[in-house]
This record gives structure tokens, C-alpha cells and sequence, in this order.
């Protein structure tokens, strides 16, 4: 019993001894120092106040005056305006209602020299929207055809109305563009008698249909609207025609200046017009009229 208590005793001091040599080397053992972690400082942001009184800013002011090195003078010649000027498609008012007397061409313009547009018969009605010069003839809406003519007057019943209580009027022309205007266009006075002349332009025999001279004449001191037809079927194919000739008679003793135009007619309507340079009338010079005071 005794011998088995001396074999734990040295037991026990090993063990003893052993653990005092373990808590001592744990106590010996290195430890790491922490690393100190900086902890930024808040910074102070400056605030900018504004300044109450604002900054001048420089203006550039133009001390010098700029003069033009020369000064240009336009003269612009004169732009010739035929007289009565053409007006858009007027309206009857007040309203004119005529009746047609016997057979009549309805026309593109007032007068005989224009082309044929539509055939009017005893009985037709129609509206009167305008008239020529001298209301010898009159610009109508008919109601059996669709679009407006010219017609005589004097073939009508006027059953309202006068039509010189319309406006006077001048339309357009129906605008063909096969052929060209005429050419080489002048012309030349002796006294009243002003000649025209034009190279002819070549048409077809069907197609053919002559030409057209819009004038403005002075006739007993006023100035007339006269259209002139020139039709000559010998100028077709002939070659080395004579150019065409008209004389006109053109006064003198008007306030406006006489002028005219001329157009190629074919039978589909007219080209654009050439104008005529008129020779002036150098005859007296007109005396104006009194006036009452």
C-alpha cells in the first residue's frame, strides 16, 4: 500500500513541474502590438459669401463712324403697266342676269380676234360678272356650260340690271406651249401710222391659227383697248416668206402712253406675249381738261 503511494508522488511532481513550465512559457510569449487606426479629422470646407457688389464688366464702345468710301445711285427704268390691268375672276354684283338672242360664240376674250371657246343658242341664260371697255361686250358665267366666255353684248337680253354697273375686266388667256412667241418684233411711225413687223413662226396647217396684237390705242384723246387678229394661210409652208405686217392707227393727245403686246395662236390657246416696243407719238402735247373750282 505504502508502495504504491510513493510511485504517485513523483507522478505528481512531474505533472506539477509541467504545468508551472507551460503557464510560464505562455506568459513569456511574444504578444502583438495593435497598429493604431488614424481617424481622419473632418476638414473645414470654406464657405464663400458673395460679394454684394458686383464686378464691372467692360463695355467696348465704338468711338469711330463708318462713312462709305462712295455712294451708289440706282436709276431703275421705267416698268411699262398696260392699261386696263388684268384682274382676278370678278363677281357680279349686284347680280346681272341676260338671256341669249341668237347663236353666239362665247370667246376667250372681247372681241372677234379671239379664239372660238363655246357655242351659245337662243334661250341660254347667263350671269354677267364683267365687262370691256365700252361694255360692248361682256364677261358671263353661262349655265349650261362649266367656266366663263366673252359674248357680244348685243346678242343678249339684258333682263336685269345694266352691265355697265360691273366692273371693267380682262382675263387670262389659255396658255399653249407647242410653239413659240414671235420673234424679231418691231415696229416703226410715219405721223399716226405705226407699222408692226415679226418673223413668222412655223405651225402645222392644223394647228395654225395666226396671231394676236393686244393694243392700247389713242383714239380721239382716249386711250382704247384694241385687239387685233392677223391670220394669213399663206405663211404656212411657204419658204422665204415675207414677214407679216399690220399698220395700226394711234393718235396723239393722250394722258397714258399707247402700248401693245403681241402672241403665236395656235388652236390650243396662245404663247406667252412679246412686247412691242411703241414708238411715241411726238404730235402735240395733250391739254389738260379745266377743272371746276
Amino acid at each position: 500500500m505504502r508502495r504504491s503511494w510513493l510511485v504517485f508522488v513523483p507522478l505528481g511532481v512531474l505533472l506539477a513541474a509541467v504545468g508551472f513550465g507551460g503557464g510560464w512559457a505562455w506568459a513569456r510569449r511574444p504578444v502583438p502590438t495593435p497598429t493604431p487606426t488614424r481617424t481622419p479629422t473632418p476638414s473645414t470646407t470654406p464657405t464663400q459669401t458673395p460679394s454684394t457688389t458686383p464686378r464691372a464688366s467692360a463695355t467696348a464702345t465704338a468711338t469711330g463712324t463708318f462713312t462709305p468710301a462712295y455712294t451708289a445711285t440706282v436709276t431703275l427704268s421705267p416698268t411699262i403697266t398696260f392699261t386696263p390691268s388684268r384682274t382676278p375672276s370678278p363677281t357680279a354684283t349686284p347680280e346681272i342676269r341676260g338671256r341669249v338672242m341668237e347663236q353666239a360664240n362665247c370667246r376667250y376674250g372681247p372681241g372677234a380676234a379671239y379664239l372660238y371657246e363655246w357655242g351659245m343658242y337662243p334661250g341660254n341664260r347667263v350671269t354677267v360678272l364683267g365687262r370691256n371697255q365700252d361694255g360692248s361686250w361682256v364677261y358671263v358665267d353661262p349655265w349650261n356650260y362649266v367656266g366663263e366666255c366673252w359674248v357680244k353684248t348685243s346678242l343678249l337680253k339684258i333682263l336685269s340690271g345694266d352691265v355697265m354697273d360691273v366692273g371693267e375686266f380682262y382675263g387670262r388667256l389659255p396658255f399653249a406651249e407647242l410653239y413659240k412667241p414671235p420673234r424679231a418684233v418691231s415696229a416703226k411711225r410715219v405721223g399716226d401710222d405705226v407699222t408692226v413687223i415679226w418673223t413668222p413662226v412655223w405651225m402645222t396647217e392644223d394647228d395654225y391659227r395666226g396671231y394676236l396684237i393686244e393694243a392700247w390705242l389713242c383714239v380721239d384723246r382716249q386711250l382704247i383697248f384694241s385687239p387685233v387678229a392677223i391670220d394669213g394661210p399663206e405663211i404656212i409652208h411657204t419658204p422665204h416668206i415675207t414677214n407679216p405686217v399690220i399698220i395700226l392707227h394711234d393718235e396723239a393727245g393722250c394722258q397714258q402712253p399707247s402700248s401693245a403686246r403681241i402672241y403665236t395662236v395656235d388652236k390650243h390657246g396662245y404663247t406667252e406675249w412679246r412686247l412691242i416696243h411703241w414708238p411715241p407719238n411726238t404730235g402735240p402735247t395733250p391739254t389738260p381738261e379745266p377743272t371746276e373750282t
